[in-house]
């Protein structure tokens, strides 16, 4: 088969398929671009971490100055793409305020990034220091660029948000909706096959292990059968909740009281109280009860009921 063949049915299968840009009219957000912004994000929120060499004190404003004007710029062409995409009235000068409101808000969300940092260090023994955490975590990618995303979400930006956390998706194995609200001090160890829902709300002081799901039970539809948006669908994990390996928990309606601790691989489609324990117990199906001092995930069956 030449190549001219294969170019004609190319073009044939573009016009039958779909599947493409929005050739002679709307370009949607380029992805090399948003990769791009992902990474200058990163340099905003840990300045000398990522350089290729050093910093100086002194050269730090110079460098935020010069790096600044490249993400706001950035970022307001790819915001104005995605606003065109969904057909917004002025999508130039809407991309202009939406570009400055996000970029506003850096230096909370550096804040609150930091608190993550710190509860990585606290939370994982093998750390050895706080740079090690930022090098060379993943929890520190997914969870900052998903903050930043979040803030994009809020604002009602489309497509972007979703890209910028598929970035870190794609980096880590670790699946974090951009809708996602994520309180301070969230500590995400190894984050292989982690996946947050878009309506999971999460407290302060949470710290979940690979492999944990917070899903989804089902999803409503419409009279055509197609699913209804912006529907609570996911649950929702109060302060100082602890999740371990391999955990699933669905449901809108399902709230992990504050205090608990989720063992591995238990399914959960309801809601525990406040410092409870959820657990397998050889083939039973989940045991929750009430924690104890010192309590462990094996301990015995006082006080037990199944799920």
């Amino acid at each position: 088969m030449s190549l001219e063949s294969i170019k004609q049915a190319l073009l044939q299968s573009y016009d039958a398929d779909g599947g493409i840009n929005h050739l002679d009219g709307i370009n949607l957000p380029g992805q090399e671009s948003v990769n791009l912004l992902a990474a200058q994000f990163m340099h905003l929120l840990f300045p000398g971490y990522f350089e290729e060499t050093g910093l100086s004190k002194n050269e730090v404003p110079a460098w935020v100055d010069r790096l600044l004007a490249s993400v706001d710029a950035r970022l307001a062409a790819e915001i104005e793409k995605s606003l065109r995409f969904a057909r917004r009235d002025e999508p130039a000068r809407l991309a202009r305020e939406l570009t400055t409101a996000t970029l506003s808000r850096l230096p909370e969300v550096r804040r609150i990034v930091q608190t993550d940092v710190a509860a990585a260090y606290r939370g994982d023994p093998a750390a050895r220091s706080v740079e090690e955490i930022i090098l060379a975590y993943p929890c520190v990618l997914v969870i900052s660029l998903q903050r930043v995303a979040h803030v994009l979400y809020s604002l009602n930006v489309p497509l972007l948000p979703r890209m910028l956390t598929e970035y870190a998706h794609e980096r880590t194995g670790c699946d974090i909706h951009p809708g996602a609200e994520i309180g301070s001090h969230f500590f995400v160890d190894h984050g292989t096959g982690v996946v947050i829902g878009e309506t999971a709300r999460i407290g302060h002081h949470v710290k979940i292990y690979q492999g944990v799901t917070l899903g989804a039970k089902s999803f409503q539809v419409d009279d055509s059968g197609a699913p209804v948006k912006g529907v609570k669908r996911h649950p929702k994990l109060e302060d100082h909740v602890v999740v371990y390996p391999g955990a699933t928990i669905l449901g809108g309606d399902t709230v992990i009281g504050e205090n608990s601790v989720v063992g591995s691989n238990v399914w959960l489609m309801q809601s525990m109280p406040p410092n409870s324990i959820a657990y397998y117990q050889g083939d039973q199906a989940s045991i929750v009860r009430a924690r104890r001092k010192k309590d462990d995930l094996l301990g015995d069956n006082g006080g037990d009921w199944m799920i």
